[in-house]
């Protein structure tokens, strides 16, 4: 739910790369690519496209880094290329990457990095890792619109009201202490104090009360379930807790804590679930730890790219 760009064909054309270069790939892998990449001419320019992201790794990086004349700094320019090439951007063009809200928003913050923001009228913004936030206030309205990531958002009650935008919905604050995250496939609020108000669309207002948690989409609103604010606030003390929770739910809040990308090589991993408590400042570990629990390899290629598939 972020407003950052990515294209699935791109990713899908990434997994295979990254699987067809594993030194385990098997015949049936390189099988199922040749279907794939025939299927539609769509999925051949996905792949070419991947190609020239990855290639660009390494022609690139000594043109920016210096040249590299030893295998330690030409590997290393290939960890900070394969960063930038695959973090929320793959095969995107420059000029695209300069016009993503997220890099225009007014407050951001890097992965695993929290930043609590004092606003003019003396309420507070907490921002999780890798989350962008852009505020506007004037003499009638205090709106604010969390571009990416997630926000805790403590409000001072005056006259004018506090709006937060997320996704398709807004958010209005009824005297409230509340958190807004952009999941994968809806934006989540959920009340700690008092009331909040949702609306998207021409759908009228829900109100959301102290201790509910609500999922929204661009076309409904979800009815409103209790929330175990224990788990939601988790990662405002460098926990991030889950209780069956989807793999792919999880490898997006670990992406946010470490950077860099965690690719899933099969789309059935997305739906595994994890019930586990991990610490935000160890990601590895976490990683580590969905290794032994799930059916699931773990290859890192690099710093910055760390690869997922189905165990043998």
């Amino acid at each position: 739910m972020s407003d950052q760009v990515r294209d699935p064909l791109i990713e899908e054309a990434l997994r295979w790369l990254v699987v067809l270069r594993d030194p385990s790939a098997k015949e049936a892998d390189r099988r199922a690519f040749d279907l794939w990449r025939s299927a539609d001419p769509a999925h051949e320019a996905a792949w070419r496209r991947a190609q020239e992201t990855w290639r660009h790794a390494d022609i690139l990086a000594p043109a920016l880094q210096g040249q590299a004349s030893s295998p330690v700094r030409r590997s290393w320019n290939r960890r900070r290329w394969l960063q930038a090439a695959t973090v929320g951007t793959v095969a995107i063009p420059v000029g695209t990457l300069l016009l993503r809200s997220d890099l225009l928003a007014d407050f951001r913050t890097a992965a695993g990095e929290r930043r609590t923001i004092g606003l003019e009228d003396g309420s507070t913004v907490e921002l999780a890792g890798a989350s962008a936030l852009s505020v506007s206030f004037n003499a009638k309205s205090r709106l604010l619109r969390l571009v990416a990531g997630e926000a805790f958002f403590n409000v001072v009650p005056e006259a004018r009201p506090f709006l937060v935008e997320a996704g398709a919905g807004r958010v209005r604050a009824l005297g409230t202490a509340f958190d807004i995250k952009l999941a994968e496939t809806a934006v989540i609020v959920a009340v700690s104090m008092h009331r909040v108000s949702i609306s998207i669309g021409g759908i009228p207002g829900m109100i959301v009360e102290q201790g509910q948690v609500v999922h929204y989409t661009a076309a409904r609103i979800e009815p409103a379930q209790a929330a175990n604010l224990r788990k939601v606030e988790a990662w405002r003390h460098d926990r991030l807790i889950f209780e069956d929770a989807p793999l792919g739910e999880v490898i997006a809040d670990l992406e946010r804590c470490r950077g860099g990308r965690i690719v899933l090589t099969d789309a059935r991993l997305r739906a595994m679930p994890v019930t586990a408590v991990f610490d935000v400042r160890q990601t590895d570990a976490a990683l580590a730890t969905i290794a032994r629990t799930l059916p699931v390899r773990v290859h890192r290629f690099t710093d910055f790219l760390i690869v997922l598939s189905p165990r043998d």
